[in-house]
């Protein structure tokens, strides 16, 4: 039975779909800089209609890049990197957890509004379920932590350390900048949908451009975008 295209009800190609999205979740630009850039190209959309675009398409493309990188991810399981973000959302403070193995990879992003021992719980406990118990968990020294992973049981895995979380703090940068971009959100509920795309799209197209030579980063650059143009196609 032929798969049904999910871009079968619009007259936009799928090309341009896909084009816009990337370019309003890989790079740190507003809706309007992407109605900008795509106006330079001959594309006269609405910065509206870039929104619309990303919030039909964006879980969907997230969730079959997860599904083609779920064999390649299994590496994840020897050590991961946990921290908190502080974000403010209409003037309260609130905190993103994030999960990020030695490889930079981001495994899980969660929202809450307070950052004690069952937040930490409940975001160790997604993580875990979808993703395994690793080898190593290495955290700041915030008590939490050492709380929850006394009640799952991995309390002798976790590991804290003045430098060693280095790996955690660099992979919040992206998402700052994209904080900045949009000058904040709104919504809980809309950062923990952006936070979950942006982590899918962000591992896939992050090459470590820094651990390999020109070459081969051209050519795995090269690749992840082939594959990009080629998601949820009939």
């Amino acid at each position: 039975m032929t798969k049904r295209s999910p871009f079968r009800y619009f007259k936009t190609s799928p090309e341009i779909i896909r084009l816009a999205i990337m370019m309003y979740i890989r790079f740190p630009l507003s809706l309007r800089n992407v109605e900008d850039l795509l106006h330079e190209r001959g594309i006269d959309i609405s910065h509206e209609t870039v929104r619309f675009w990303w919030r039909r398409f964006g879980p969907m493309f997230a969730a079959e890049i997860r599904k083609r990188r779920i064999q390649s991810m299994r590496s994840s399981l020897w050590q991961w990197h946990l921290d908190e973000v502080f974000v403010k959302i209409n003037g309260e403070q609130h905190y993103l957890w994030r999960a990020v193995d030695h490889e930079g990879e981001v495994l899980e992003s969660f929202v809450t509004k307070k950052r004690d021992k069952k937040a930490a719980l409940k975001f160790l406990r997604k993580a875990l379920r979808k993703h395994g118990r690793p080898e190593v968990i290495v955290t700041d020294r915030l008590r939490s932590y050492g709380a929850a992973l006394r009640d799952i049981g991995t309390a002798a895995r976790q590991v804290c350390g003045r430098w060693l979380n280095n790996r955690a703090e660099n992979s919040h940068l992206p998402f700052r900048r994209r904080e900045r971009a949009i000058l904040r959100f709104r919504q809980m509920r809309s950062l923990q949908q952006f936070t979950a795309i942006h982590a899918s799209v962000y591992n896939h197209f992050n090459t470590e451009r820094s651990l390999s030579s020109r070459t081969i980063f051209k050519l795995n650059r090269a690749a992840a975008l082939s594959e990009w143009r080629g998601l949820l196609a009939a």
